[in-house]
């Protein structure tokens, strides 16, 4: 019923800055909260940000002061700013959306940080 579709991955020097989106369609259901999750090469996947409908925030501490999480409600879309991006921030990164309901899942987008 909803579609989450990631973009603006892509490589990147260290200490360069991106900026991934992630856009919600197909339904009009409500919303409660989205956030954004990666898994690095050969790791698990873990919880980066997330966002409430009301605009709360909150930061793994691994990315505490370097990234910002925002959304916009009238675009149904969630934006994961990175800044002074280090070789372990290198992972895929995957859209997470939350209903009363239900839970979705984007495909991911690959962000690489090398020199």
């Amino acid at each position: 019923q909803v579609q989450l579709v990631e973009s603006g991955g892509g490589l990147v020097q260290p200490g360069g800055s991106l900026r991934l989106s992630c856009a919600a369609s197909g339904s009009s259901v409500t919303i409660n909260t989205m956030s954004w999750y990666r898994q690095p090469p050969g790791k698990q996947r873990e919880w980066v940000a997330g966002v409430s409908s009301g605009g709360s925030t909150n930061y793994a501490d691994s990315v505490k002061g370097r990234f910002t999480i925002s959304r916009d409600n009238a675009k149904n879309t969630v934006y994961l700013q990175m800044n002074s991006l280090k070789p372990e921030d290198t992972a895929v990164y995957y859209c997470n959306a939350r209903s009363t309901l239900y839970v979705y899942w984007g495909r991911g987008t690959q962000v690489t940080v090398s020199s």
